[in-house]
């Protein structure tokens, strides 16, 4: 684990270097500094790994959080440092809640390295390693989303959502506090959703789990943070937030839910 912990340093240094390099620019959100101008990733992006052969979408906002998904429910987050049209992102990796890797672990460190065109692409490879020592690469090709364009604010979100797997019901009032309880393990949802850039379809969620039974227990009294997209182009809207948090016992885990609007 320090291994990988160094590992990580070791690669930020890395990532310190190329935005010093490009005159002090900012992070991710496209605005200049000096002679340079930084490209931008902020926004939702959608395509594919061709190592894995999984689908991948990205939700990266203004200030530079980034959740990368992959289709089999790994995630991974990290700051996303751009330098001119450079990437690097130091990641910690989680697998979906109730899935492992290969090795049985369920978290891991690495690194995202590659280009981004604001409002156009991002090509990436991953470099990742597990907390069993394996390691996991990928290759990707990612294309921005209109739906990125789309304004936010939590009078947009507010609603009720049906998570697509368990079936329980998200309720999202227009102040942005969240509500659920899940019939089938007893889990009670308390938390908000806001957002810090009124000009990309991009929010920021927090909440915690209570009375969550059986297998589910484990996530009681847990911190989740993360990032949520709501995509209006499809009928029904469809509500993508994924999620990551620590227990007091430090194990880490990640959720990712995709709700449909009711």
């Amino acid at each position: 684990m320090n291994a990988l912990r160094n590992y990580a340093a070791a690669i930020l240094a890395i990532g310190a270097g190329l935005i010093l390099a490009s005159c002090n620019s900012t992070i991710g959100d496209g605005t200049t500094s000096g002679t340079s101008t930084n490209a931008s990733a902020t926004g939702f992006w959608s395509g594919s790994d061709s190592v894995s052969g999984q689908t991948v979408i990205a939700l990266i906002n203004a200030a530079g959080q980034g959740t990368f998904i992959r289709g089999d429910g790994l995630q991974l987050t990290g700051t996303v440092q751009v330098a001119g049209s450079n990437l690097v992102t130091a990641v910690d990796g989680y697998t979906d809640f109730g899935s492992a890797f290969s090795d049985g672990s369920t978290y891991g460190i690495g690194t995202l390295n590659g280009t981004v065109v604001t409002g156009s692409s991002i090509t990436a490879t991953l470099s990742f390693t597990t907390n069993g020592n394996t390691a996991v690469t990928g290759s990707w090709s990612l294309t921005y989303q209109t739906v990125s364009n789309n304004a936010s604010s939590t009078g947009a979100i507010g609603g009720n959502y049906t998570d697509t797997v368990t079936g329980a019901v998200l309720s999202i009032n227009s102040n942005g506090v969240m509500s659920e309880q899940n019939p089938n393990n007893s889990c009670v949802l308390n938390g908000s959703v806001s957002t810090n850039d009124t000009t990309h379809d991009l929010y920021e969620v927090a909440f915690t789990y209570a009375s969550c039974t059986g297998a589910h227990a484990v996530l009681n009294g847990v911190q989740f943070t993360g990032l949520a997209s709501l995509n209006t182009s499809q009928s029904p809207a469809l509500l993508t937030i994924a999620i990551i948090g620590t227990s007091a016992a430090s194990v880490p885990y990640g959720i990712v839910s995709t709700l449909n609007s009711n």
